[in-house]
């Protein structure tokens, strides 16, 4: 438990960092920050038969904000993309800090940590460190690192090594208001004279049923085939538009049926889009890359490549019904599949009241909450291991629909209790107070449900349920302390736990077209 008040305190200590803040018309605020991705290969101990392993190539994908001109937090995954432990994935909590040496060159030093694991890895529990220091040149629109790591998998891990890191990183400021402002509406004309009279930006966000068909070589870690089998993963898809019709994509995918739970995707990439029937009916033509696995399914280092064609009919306002076809396939094939999916997307233009594409004359500020914490699994049920607790390090993002009805996506990793592998990706609906004792809290209730699994925790073929209530205590417009208590069931598994948790949310609200 001490290790786990550690690492809930270094959480803490890192968002503490986020404060500040506090009419008519809500003032605009820019939020400086970047997006990052970073390569390491490490050395891993010899295997479990006792022979040398080749190294494991891992990519991580990162989102940091600057809290003043040379510290910066954030959050970030990695997944392997080479090597042989296909299906490792982990989340964790960055804190760095940027020296500038001249007007081009800046030294960069700071810590990843974090939860995770899979593939058979020896990651112990999952909870993990991963300090650095990079020297970096900046370019106009751009900046690269190469510099020195160190990667310890602390809990009874058997990973631990110093490797060389390679990044990338890209500005991705964002401009919002406070969350205060939240479900405030205002006409085009009421904010023709505001810092608002600038051209939206536009988003989607997609929550789908995928399946995946494998054939070809695709097989298990033992050797069976995977020929005839359909694996059904639940996930979500972001989508930011670089022009009217280029956008960039990340998609992550969960599987809850049709193998032991455990499989995992996550894609990076761009598409284009093509509208018709009066912006009714789009087609997007799609290619990613990244990194799956897990759920005893052998896609060897990981890397996975993904073409994808999609067509979307709308069916209210800016909501969208879609279907995919697409590939999914490991460079040497040794893993391929086609895939299937259905899903429901909605569509938003943010930030801004000059838009190309349609005519409104009403805008809304809408609620967004992120939080990040420490949850505890009561007596965590096992297939094979001795039933202990279990601690996982866990994200969750509410978009609010109304005042107090959000929607909500969570993903968490195990990060102590012997269950380094376990993780989970599921989604739900929520209903929160408005403030009450002099605006400091806020109660509130969720149900969540999805896709989850590894880490020997009895979780069937991957499907639970988790719901909860909780509490949130207001420090500021932008910070809360969040904390909770449920209980999480797997349908066709044993697990079936109390579950406790514990941690901060940072709170802002965007400029919405209706």
């Amino acid at each position: 438990m001490k290790k786990t008040s550690l690492f809930l305190l270094a959480i803490i200590t890192s968002f503490a960092l986020f404060s500040q803040e506090n009419a008519t018309t809500p003032k605009k605020k820019i939020q400086k920050s970047f997006g990052s991705i970073d390569y390491l290969s490490i050395k891993m101990p010899i295997d479990e038969d006792g022979n040398p392993e080749v190294n494991m190539g891992i990519t991580g994908i990162h989102y940091n904000l600057w809290l003043n001109k040379s510290i910066y937090t954030g959050l970030g995954f990695y997944g392997s993309v080479n090597g042989k432990r296909g299906g490792l994935f982990t989340l964790g909590l960055n804190l760095g800090i940027k020296q500038n040496l001249t007007d081009k060159l800046f030294l960069d030093t700071g810590f990843h940590i974090g939860g995770g694991g899979g593939a058979g890895a020896p990651d112990g529990g999952g909870a993990f460190i991963l300090p650095h220091i990079n020297l970096g040149y900046q370019f106009k629109n751009f900046s690269t690192t190469v510099g020195y790591s160190a990667i310890n998998f602390f809990d009874k891990g058997n990973i631990s090594n110093k490797q060389i890191r390679l990044g990338i990183q890209i500005p991705l400021s964002f401009e919002h208001a406070s969350f205060k402002e939240k479900e405030k509406s205002f006409t085009v004309k009421e904010l023709k004279n505001s810092s608002w009279n600038q051209f939206s930006k536009r988003i989607s966000m997609m929550i789908h049923i995928n399946n995946l068909t494998p054939y070809g070589n695709s097989q298990f870690s033992d050797g069976a085939s995977l020929n005839g089998k359909t694996i059904r993963l639940a996930g979500f898809e972001f989508d930011t538009y670089l022009t009217d019709n280029w956008f960039a994509f990340f998609k992550a995918d969960g599987a809850f049926h049709g193998i032991r739970g455990g499989y995992m995707d996550l894609f990076l990439g761009a598409g284009y889009h093509f509208s018709m029937n009066k912006n009714r009916t789009n087609i997007l033509a799609k290619f990613g890359i990244g990194a799956g696995g897990g759920g005893g399914a052998d896609t060897g280092g990981g890397f996975l490549v993904y073409p994808d064609i999609s067509i979307e009919q709308k069916i209210y306002n800016h909501v969208y019904f879609s279907i995919n076809k697409g590939y999914l396939s490991s460079p040497n094939q040794n893993f391929t599949s086609s895939t299937l999916g259905f899903g429901l997307k909605y569509y938003v233009d943010h930030s801004g009241i000059k838009n190309t594409r349609t005519t409104t004359n009403k805008n809304k500020f809408k609620g967004i909450e992120i939080s990040i914490g420490q949850e505890m699994y009561l007596d965590a049920k096992r297939m094979l291991q001795a039933t202990e607790n279990m601690h996982q390090i866990a994200l969750q993002l509410n978009v609010f629909l109304s005042r107090n009805i959000y929607i909500a996506g969570h993903t968490s990793f195990a990060n102590f209790g012997n269950a380094g592998a376990y993780a989970e990706g599921i989604v739900g609906i929520g209903y929160q107070t408005n403030p009450l004792l002099n605006k400091k809290i806020q109660l509130f209730t969720q149900v969540l449900a999805g896709a989850a699994g590894g880490g020997d925790i009895s979780t069937g073929q991957g499907l639970i349920i988790k719901p909860s209530i909780g509490l949130n205590y207001h420090l500021n417009d932008k910070l809360k302390i969040r904390t909770a208590i449920g209980k999480v069931k797997a349908r066709g598994g044993a697990l079936k736990s109390t579950s406790f948790s514990l941690g901060l949310s940072y709170n802002l609200s965007f400029l919405t077209a209706n």
